[in-house]
């Protein structure tokens, strides 16, 4: 089973990357994940994603909107409370955390929408909405209050300066251990590369895992020889992204040393999504053993295969 972590399919271009073309939709997302994508020379899909809004469009802009607390909040989460419902077999549901339209709120739409439309994960983004994640604590409380509650998974933006750095989260992960935290991006964006502490921190603390997207192929190579094999998790962060090229760069842990590992097939499933599975409570999946039942598999799945 393959699982990417982070998408943001959406009806409106992301207001602060502001993109080329028109919106990135949710059935633009469904024929990227249909591939097929090559894995050890079967062809796979993307079975599932996790889908939230882009984090442009989430920043605190009530006065524009003229919308307040939880109204904005249902109001940038809409498109994704969307495709969730129309495709519950495809998309998996992540809440966007933005204290600034009040901490009570959050946490009260956290739990709204973890139990009615069975969101399993919640995404910090300290940097897009301004606060300092460990000095603002009591801005996180609330939330992480409810998702220790809940069961939910944190996914947490790092790789920019000044307030995504991953160690300033240490706080809050201490804080919470019964939390699991993901750390999202391997600590690679715009603002520098940090992969050195996403790879210390879930060596060091149990709560703590790993997205495989935007981490430098040679250090996931080094780093998957030393992390626990449940922490690594894959994620495209698509759109910017285009997800097949970090479905290779998990690939290539199959291939010999220097470039891999002699990775088992089953260890990269594991990668791919059945280490997500297992934390949200869904059934693992075996890898295909043959081409023949990869596309079988497909087929079954409606992905039309070239001639």
């Amino acid at each position: 089973m393959i699982i990417d972590l982070s998408c943001y399919p959406t009806d409106l271009v992301d207001l602060a990357w502001r993109h080329d073309g028109p919106p990135f939709t949710g059935d633009k997302l469904l024929k990227m994940m249909d591939g097929p994508y090559y894995v050890n020379g079967k062809p796979r899909r993307i079975d599932k994603a996790f889908i939230q809004p882009p984090q442009g469009n989430t920043i605190y802009t009530h006065e524009v909107m003229d919308l307040e607390g939880k109204a904005a909040i249902r109001q940038y989460m809409a498109y994704t409370e969307k495709m969730v419902t129309e495709h519950p077999d495809r998309f998996l549901g992540c809440f966007v955390y933005n204290p600034r339209y009040g901490t009570q709120n959050g946490a009260e739409e956290i739990e709204r929408y973890a139990k009615e439309f069975d969101f399993k994960m919640v995404q910090l983004q300290a940097n897009m909405h301004a606060y300092r994640p460990d000095r603002a604590l009591d801005w996180l409380r609330p939330a992480m209050k409810k998702c220790a509650e809940l069961g939910l998974m944190v996914k947490v933006h790092t790789g920019d300066g000044p307030y995504s750095i991953p160690t300033e989260f240490y706080p809050i992960i201490r804080e919470f251990p019964e939390v699991n935290f993901i750390l999202a991006h391997f600590g690679v964006q715009t603002g520098g590369v940090y992969v050195f502490e996403p790879m210390q921190m879930a060596l060091d603390t149990p709560s703590v895992y790993v997205e495989s997207g935007w981490c430098l192929q040679s250090r996931i190579v080094e780093f998957a020889k030393v992390l626990p094999k449940h922490k690594i998790l894959f994620g495209s962060d698509t759109p910017p992204n285009e997800p097949g090229m970090w479905i290779n760069l998990l690939e290539v842990l199959c291939h010999e040393p220097p470039q891999g590992l002699n990775l088992d097939e089953d260890t990269l499933e594991d990668y791919l999504g059945n280490n997500t599975a297992r934390m949200i409570g869904l059934e693992p999946t075996r890898p295909p053993a043959t081409v023949e039942e990869a596309e079988a598999y497909l087929r079954q799945h409606g992905v039309a295969l070239a001639a």
